[in-house]
């Protein structure tokens, strides 16, 4: 109740929230999509790396079959659908629990994240690798990574909208979950040779200036709303919305 009345008596605020997630995630585009054709068009020697890790990882993957048959598994289980249906239901609940901001930062995060990835994909039209006995196939171009960047959305937004919630013992250990997802299914993208290193590294860090650039903007917009000041990576995006949630 006390949140559908602020809301309803507030409808300028939330119109403001929406215009600054939406100006913030246009500022990514335009940060990102110069560094990106730099990153590939200038053929800078990271590619030699490219190169090199993905002859190393794919000869492992072809003589170890079996830990090969698990990144297949890992790279599914915590694969783009599966984060966006996690994120989708999530901001779901947190709709219904009274924290409808907080789940508008939740879906335009996640959902802008996946256009500037898939619109980069286009415009840098990068080609994947082609190695003998591929172990595994992907369609579509290289960079960035979808994989790489929806497991860092999907997980910074997860631990963000759900931070508040969480013991102060327990915030340390939810990023560190959060990063081994990250490093893990980026790395599964690499040994099964769908994806060069450059790949995921711009497919991490795409997401995390989605995630900063809209958390940003959400931080900005709660104190031009009179709210107390917080620090989201320890905080959470919303401090206030767990005693919302909890009543």
């Amino acid at each position: 109740m006390i949140t559908t009345r602020w809301t309803s008596t507030h409808p300028d605020r939330d119109r403001g929230l929406g215009l600054r997630l939406a100006l913030a995630s246009f500022a990514v585009a335009l940060v990102m999509i110069p560094f990106t054709l730099l990153l590939v068009v200038a053929r800078m020697p990271l590619n030699d790396l490219d190169a090199g890790v993905a002859r190393a990882l794919h000869a492992y993957a072809l003589a170890n079959p079996d830990v090969t048959a698990v990144m297949i598994v890992w790279t599914d289980v915590f694969g783009p659908w599966p984060w966006r249906i996690a994120v989708a239901v999530l901001a779901g609940w947190l709709a219904c629990r009274g924290a409808p901001r907080l789940a508008l930062w939740a879906i335009t995060t996640i959902t802008v994240g996946g256009l500037l990835g898939a619109g980069l994909k286009l415009v840098v039209d990068r080609a994947r690798p082609h190695l003998p006995d591929p172990v595994a196939l992907a369609p579509g171009e290289a960079f960035p990574s979808g994989h790489a960047l929806t497991v860092t959305l999907g997980a910074g937004v997860i631990v963000l909208a759900l931070l508040p919630m969480l013991p102060r013992w327990g915030r340390r250990p939810a990023w560190t979950v959060a990063a081994f997802l990250v490093v893990t299914v980026s790395f599964t993208r690499v040994a099964l040779a769908v994806h060069w290193v450059s790949d995921v590294l711009g497919g991490i860090v795409l997401g995390m200036a989605v995630i900063a650039a809209t958390t940003a903007a959400f931080e900005t917009w709660r104190r031009h709303a009179g709210r107390r000041p917080a620090a989201p990576p320890r905080d959470g995006v919303e401090p206030e919305s767990v005693r919302v949630i909890r009543d």
